[in-house]
């Protein structure tokens, strides 16, 4: 399940969805020992001050690019490597069906993206999105967002892609074939918390939120 769309909220209405996904999880669970599972309390009520950005101010747009498959020097490598159909429902990934090789990435116009990169699927199935657990790089199928240090927190922008799905599909609608490019993402207007220590609190708290929405799934898929 992903997360939540999170514009113009502040912490009190990320508490008020907590409390109505315990209401629903509390047809077979205790809501106390969800929260203290979760470890959140109710004091965490503070209005956060949120402010509009541009993406490409906090991120970079990273594109990806595919070796020559008939240079089989290029591939079977240690290098991971992703395709579109590859990103699903998962958070993170850390392991490419194929993978390339040195020769190969320096025969191409694919980039290394560091661990915390979210991977943007910016064609046909504009907006799927999972969390780079270790590096890697893409085929052309992404605009990757790889987040500036302590400018933009990955799991808080991946609570977003609702909304950066929406805007792809959109800004992208316009050219016979559908695909946003790195700039048009770079101007996307996001609203998000001044400071980034309260990014990265939204993050972890959606973090947790994912963490009990795993836990009830896997234990409905149990009985």
């Amino acid at each position: 399940m992903r997360p939540l769309p999170l514009q113009g909220m502040c912490s009190g209405g990320l508490f008020f969805i907590l409390e109505n996904l315990i209401t629903e999880t509390n047809k077979v669970n205790n809501e106390q020992a969800y929260l203290n599972k979760v470890g959140i309390c109710k004091s965490h009520k503070d209005k956060i001050t949120w402010e509009q950005r541009k993406l490409g101010e906090v991120a970079d747009i990273v594109g990806g690019g595919t070796p020559s498959t008939g240079v089989s020097q290029y591939w079977d490598g240690d290098i991971d490597w992703y395709a579109p159909a590859e990103i699903a429902d998962q958070i993170y990934i850390d392991s490419s069906q194929r993978k390339i090789t040195e020769l190969g990435y320096n025969n191409s116009s694919a980039k290394i993206l560091p661990p915390g990169t979210v991977l943007f699927t910016s064609r046909a199935g504009i907006g799927k999105t999972a969390i780079l657990a270790r590096k890697g790089c893409t085929n052309q199928g992404f605009q990757s967002i790889v987040p500036r240090k302590d400018k933009l927190d990955s799991y808080f922008i991946f609570t977003r892609t609702e909304e950066l799905k929406h805007y792809g599909e959109t800004v992208g609608a316009g050219s016979t074939f559908v695909e946003v490019s790195g700039k048009q993402m770079a101007n996307m207007e996001l609203m998000m918390p001044r400071h980034f220590a309260e990014q990265k609190d939204i993050g972890v708290f959606f973090s947790k939120i994912d963490t009990i929405i795993t836990l009830h799934q896997r234990k409905c898929n149990e009985q």
